[in-house]
């Protein structure tokens, strides 16, 4: 049983700013890579939008309608330096929602057991009421509450590797787990430190919330340690029915966003290591960052084909 890819046509029409790292480029070249013969027979699939009943299960109502209300009819709306508003923005957050939620209905019903999602924008840093850091709409958050609220997935748990702090999947990890707490998320995240967002202190770890600072110009070993130490000993106690990765490459040493050194390689073997932890399924893997396309490519490639061989 191959895993499925979940893409959306409007992922191409959110558009930046030139010279803007999070652009459209990125998803073309992921295009082509999951046409190339490395994932013939794989299977594809184009994503519908989430509705906005779902989508409040992670935003606020008041801040999606003024984000509807914001989008323009041509040009960019600027919401913050980094983060803007084109006209297919909103349907192009809204489809990323849906890739997410498609994923979790086919994980949950067995026709697929490993799901991407490759859509953008991304969607950690986005918070119940607040865009930002190129992030509109928090798609992992989203895929957490519709696994619980759908399909009454108990232990969901959340994985974020990408070298920016997911601010907004902790806030509302946070607020979630405070309202329910007989049906917590888990969040984990490894993240540089000083850093864009600034967040993420271990110091305000909980039982279901850990942040890591990665160690300076974090390297392969230093990354492997890192997760075998804190993240994989946590995981495993959690013992989740559903897994979602917010997967970001931008630790990669060619990335121009990131400070760590990580290879191609450690992005596999993380990916392996936690597909065995879950037993090798109910995986969702989801976009985040990761902005130098060549080296976000090859890792890509690197990190399913690891989370698939773990099911063969």
């Amino acid at each position: 049983m191959k895993p499925i890819i979940y893409t959306s046509p409007y992922s191409l029409h959110h558009n930046t700013p030139e010279g803007h790292p999070e652009n459209a480029t990125r998803i073309e070249a992921l295009e082509v890579l999951f046409a190339s013969e490395v994932f013939e027979g794989w299977q594809n699939k184009s994503s519908q939008p989430a509705d906005l009943e779902t989508v409040g299960l992670a935003h606020d109502e008041d801040y999606l309608f003024d984000l509807q209300d914001k989008t323009p009819e041509a040009g960019l709306v600027y919401l913050d330096g980094d983060t803007v508003l084109s006209p297919q923005s909103y349907d192009a957050a809204l489809h990323g929602a849906g890739a997410v939620c498609d994923a979790v209905d086919d994980v949950i019903s067995g026709k697929t057991l490993v799901a991407f999602c490759a859509v953008r924008p991304p969607g950690h840093h986005a918070e119940p009421d607040k865009a930002m850091g190129f992030c509109l709409m928090n798609n992992i958050l989203i895929a957490a509450r519709h696994a619980q609220t759908k399909h009454n997935i108990q232990k969901v748990a959340i994985i974020d590797f990408d070298v920016h702090h997911g601010n907004g999947t902790d806030v509302m990890t946070r607020q979630h787990n405070q309202n329910h707490p007989e049906q917590p998320i888990f969040y984990a995240s490894t993240h540089g430190h000083p850093l864009f967002p600034m967040t993420g202190d271990p110091k305000d770890n909980t039982q279901y919330v850990i942040n890591h600072y990665l160690p300076d110009k974090c390297d392969g070993e230093a990354f492997r340690a890192l997760y075998e130490e804190h993240i994989f000993p946590a995981l495993k106690a959690y013992k989740p029915d559903l897994l979602l990765l917010s997967s970001g490459f931008d630790a990669h040493k060619d990335d121009p966003l990131g400070h760590a050194h990580l290879e191609t390689e450690d992005f596999g073997w993380l990916a392996s290591n936690l597909s065995d932890i879950v037993d090798n399924k109910n995986i969702i893997s989801v976009l985040e960052g990761g902005y130098d396309v060549p080296s976000l490519v090859s890792c890509v490639q690197t990190h399913l084909q690891h989370l698939y061989k773990a099911k063969c």
